[in-house]
């Protein structure tokens, strides 16, 4: 497979290790019309640098992600975005600058882009379920660069589709180049056994199924087999004769005489005969002859790669105006493009990730589902520009209680979020633990360092947990020496093969320890006060 090399790339190839935990410090949760402080919602609007937010996430949601969609900036060069769009961000800069180094004051616009893309697709790609998949929007200024990099990260095989969309919007017109009425959706799964769920039929499409009976509306197709390996050495079993309703022997002959084949076996041809599912009809010639019956219902049309009915960014535009009654936002995504990357990815349950959430598009789409379907999908959307509360939780706000006026009245969705800002590291410059940090973050982090799996609070003092017969102990006070003795071992009450215990100092003997099978993990924390 060939790779992609840029300058700064051996700079961040493992910058997403780097990155500090910070914790998420929620802010409300908006519910049943206003803000709420005693309440926690599984949706998320977080404000704060995405690469951050994102290592925030994986102590909670590493592996649980089902479907990500990203509308990352184009790297048009274009100054007039609200989200700059040549990636020269102040923050980033500063990013660059402490990443990258000396190196990074002479990179090009391309350099750069990719060197602010590539840790944010690692972490999302851990955070990403067996079965998930990734939608990122772009066009093609970076189209290439990020299918090379996106399967470095996600696995060549694991590439599903680069969709055309039209977005009824021609852009750079003139002489010197063609107008550009399309941009692009690169899709990747994180394993090679994730499906592409069908779309629902529209009335358009139901239109074929024009026959019916008590099970519903169907069509039929011939029994016999057509198209490519259609002959009866293709298929030996499968060339056998059928009994008709007038009692005659009938085989499968293709139009030129030749012995063709059914499309199924002699017992498969039984069980669906059992079943109602073989309808007997002439043809222009005729001959009664076998059909197979396939019913409407539940069934969906497989997605293509070209998405031309899907309402354009002007209308885009419009529907987020309406929901302001003002012009908010320049470039919003269309929630008709976004509910599409949903429902071809995703159940009732879901998880869905935004991580350049804009003006909130996706966590519209998320919610227009649920009340739709009455689904449980909750989404997470994090924006690191100053606009996510006023336009990003904003418009949240108004889509769950409606909005708009008189005709154009748009009735509320329901549902509830909760709004975090990004806080304090868990851990300062050296390393040392930043014990300002509430507990239960404190806690958090260090069983996912562990197991990798969610915290939850234990009755015993000090218990963290027990996985795989492990028994994990966190002996930490806030404000005093914490020392791993034999007075500890006596409180111990949950039995395992084997124990992790942080403390500040041990005085256990190594024979002791190696007899019960007893780590001892040193807690990163200046002592030197008490």
């Amino acid at each position: 497979m060939p790779t992609l090399n840029w300058i700064g790339k051996e700079k961040v190839v493992n910058h997403h290790q780097d990155v500090p935990f910070k914790i998420l410090e929620k802010q409300y949760t908006y519910s049943g019309g206003k803000e709420q402080q005693d309440a926690t919602s599984g949706n998320k609007i977080i404000h704060g640098d995405n690469l951050e937010a994102l290592k925030s996430l994986l102590p909670e949601y590493e592996g649980k992600i089902d479907c990500i969609y990203i509308d990352p900036p184009y790297n048009t060069g274009n100054e007039g975005w609200v989200y700059n769009d040549n990636v020269s961000h102040p923050r980033l800069k500063k990013w660059l600058g402490e990443v990258v180094g000396k190196e990074g004051e002479d990179l090009s616009r391309h350099d750069k882009w990719l060197c602010m893309m590539y840790p944010r697709l690692k972490l999302l790609h851990k955070l990403l379920s067996h079965n998930g998949f990734i939608f990122i929007s772009i066009d093609e200024n970076e189209i290439h660069n990020l299918r090379l990099v996106s399967e470095e990260i996600f696995g060549e095989s694991n590439f599903r589709g680069c969709i055309s969309r039209a977005t009824g919007t021609p852009t750079g017109q003139g002489n010197q180049r063609v107008a550009n009425e399309i941009d692009y959706i690169l899709i990747y799964s994180k394993s090679k056994n994730a499906e592409i769920l069908g779309l629902p039929f529209t009335e358009a499409d139901s239109k074929i199924y024009n026959k019916q009976d008590n099970r519903g509306r169907y069509l039929t197709r011939t029994l016999r087999k057509t198209g490519g390996e259609d002959r009866r050495e293709d298929r030996p079993n499968m060339y056998y004769p059928i009994t008709s309703p007038k009692g005659d022997k009938v085989f499968p002959i293709g139009p030129s005489g030749y012995e063709s084949r059914w499309r199924c076996s002699s017992d498969t041809f039984d069980d669906l005969e059992s079943k109602g599912m073989i309808e007997w009809s002439e043809n222009k010639e005729g001959e009664l002859l076998p059909y197979l019956k396939f019913y409407l219902e539940g069934r969906t049309k497989q997605v293509g790669n070209l998405w031309t009915g899907i309402q354009g960014n002007k209308k885009a535009s419009a529907d987020v105006k309406s929901v302001f009654q003002k012009k908010v936002f320049d470039t919003p995504k269309p929630v008709e493009l976004i509910d599409r990357c949903i429902r071809i990815s995703t159940d009732k349950s879901s998880i869905i990730l935004d991580s350049f959430a804009g003006s909130g598009t996706t966590a519209h789409a998320v919610l227009n589902l649920n009340k739709e379907d009455g689904g449980n999908r909750k989404f997470i959307m994090v924006e690191m520009e100053d606009y996510a509360k006023d336009i990003t939780a904003e418009r949240v706000k108004r889509v769950i209680d409606g909005y708009g006026k008189d005709k154009k009245a748009v009735d509320g969705t329901g549902g509830d979020f909760t709004y975090y800002e990004l806080g304090k590291p868990l851990f300062n410059d050296n390393q040392i633990l930043n014990e300002e940090v509430p507990l239960k973050n404190i806690l958090e982090y260090v069983w996912y360092s562990e197991t990798k799996s969610n915290y939850k609070p234990q009755d015993e003092k000090y218990l963290l947990g027990k996985k795989e017969d492990t028994a994990y102990y966190f002996y930490y006070t806030k404000d005093s020496i914490t020392t791993l003795d034999m007075d500890f071992l006596r409180q111990v009450k949950t039995k395992a093969s084997n124990y992790i215990i942080y403390a500040d100092n041990c005085l256990l003997d190594k024979e002791l320890m190696d007899k019960y099978h007893i780590v001892f993990k040193k807690i990163p924390r200046d002592i030197s006060r008490f």
